[in-house]
């Protein structure tokens, strides 16, 4: 159970599993990679099949595409059923995301033979369903990145609606005055068309030249009729072009920054107490404060990372133990999780030919001396050529 904790850690998993022999082995078994890349691959077919079905830019037979959806719901229920297993009943039934992909998945099912047997009479229909394909890709425990992306977009919107208001308020006077301006002048536009003279027609016509994409057309039957209009679209890029969309930028900018710094750090706090947990079952007493034992701690890393060489596992050790005490204290127990995610690149020094064939020659002194020579004259070549190339 505690290499689990020291795994969730690492990894950055927040799943409350039950601490039954057979339920960690369970919950394992669940997160494991080709459980997890097959969950993935099945996500992707369910999301795809929107591309093959009626109407579909690659259409296939009902039947092959009802047939993969069956069996991507199939997997997808198996899934969910596997991580019941894994977690207590009372927090499966209190998870959102749990009710969420039962209710897609019988959503779906129920859409499915609705269709097949309307298509049967010949009875033409729409596949509702669709929209809530998604739903799986962002519920399952695999999508915690982007339910975490979609939280920090949610608890952003609130806060950005005065802006939004504000800008709003400002376009609705602005194309109020257009009318104004405008609507009795009986201007046209290049296509022969009524200019500025139906109030919701203005609006998008001005959201529109927010964006400047249909600048500067959409001003330009106004300045044939007198220059002096053009001072009403300038004023108009500049309040709501310059200052309201650069404010409304750093207004979502910074609250959404702000959200991320939330989930970071509960992230981190998550990160910890899994690893205090871990070390709560390993602890024993030495002299005044709790530590973990160096073999205990050396089986521990086995179990959690047993691809890592001897000598990685013992430059973590020396880090974690750098006084060589023989054992890890909770302060230091506490960094293997983040140890663990630092890539170790391990070179091997090859020796020279001569060194290994010649040892007592390749060490001389005139060969020191030889060597020394060769490296200055290699790097007066590199120097020179350094300095021809310059002058070129």
């Amino acid at each position: 159970m505690t290499p689990a904790f020291v795994s969730d850690a690492q990894y950055n998993r927040n799943i409350p599993f039950k601490t039954s022999p057979e339920a960690v082995r369970l919950y394992y078994l669940y997160n494991h990679w080709f459980m997890r890349t097959a969950t993935y691959i099945f996500i992707f077919l369910n999301l795809s099949l929107a591309v093959f079905e009626e109407p579909a830019v690659y259409p296939l037979p009902f039947l092959a595409t009802s047939l993969v959806e069956v069996l991507c719901l199939l997997v997808f229920f198996g899934r969910l059923m596997h991580f019941a297993k894994i977690t207590r009943r009372n927090v499966f039934w209190k998870d959102t995301k749990n009710i969420c992909i039962m209710v897609a998945i019988l959503l779906s099912l129920t859409d499915l033979a609705i269709y097949g047997a309307l298509r049967i009479y010949n009875i033409k229909s729409v596949r509702w369903s669709r929209i809530v394909r998604p739903i799986f890709l962002v519920n399952f425990a695999e999508s915690r990145q982007i339910r975490r992306a979609f939280r920090s977009i949610r608890n952003t919107l609130p806060e950005i609606t005065y802006v939004f208001l504000l800008f709003m308020f400002s376009l609705l006077m602005f194309s109020l005055m257009a009318l104004k301006l405008f609507g009795e002048r009986n201007l046209q536009t290049a296509e022969g068309l009524p200019y500025f003279r139906d109030y919701l027609e203005i609006v998008f016509d001005l959201y529109v030249l927010v964006t400047t994409a249909n600048s500067p057309d959409v001003m330009m039957p106004a300045f044939d009729f007198s220059s002096w209009y053009a001072l009403f679209f300038i004023a108009f890029v500049i309040v709501n072009t310059y200052i309201f969309m650069s404010l409304f930028l750093a207004v979502v900018y910074n609250n959404y920054k702000k959200h991320l710094k939330n989930e970071i750090r509960t992230l981190a706090y998550m990160k910890r107490r899994k690893m205090i947990e871990a070390f709560n079952l390993l602890k024993e007493e030495e002299g005044t404060q709790f530590v973990v034992r160096e073999a205990q701690w050396k089986q521990l890393v086995k179990l959690v990372a047993p691809d890592i060489s001897n000598s990685h596992r013992e430059l973590l050790l020396r880090i974690s133990d750098d006084e060589q005490k023989g054992f890890i204290d909770k302060k230091s127990f506490v960094q293997l999780a983040d140890l663990l995610n630092i890539q170790v690149i391990t070179l091997k020094i090859r020796s020279h030919p001569l060194g290994q064939w010649m040892p007592r020659v390749y060490k001389s002194a005139v060969s020191q001396f030889l060597r020394s020579v060769t490296w200055m004259l290699v790097v007066v070549c590199l120097f020179q050529s350094h300095l021809f190339f310059y002058r070129c």
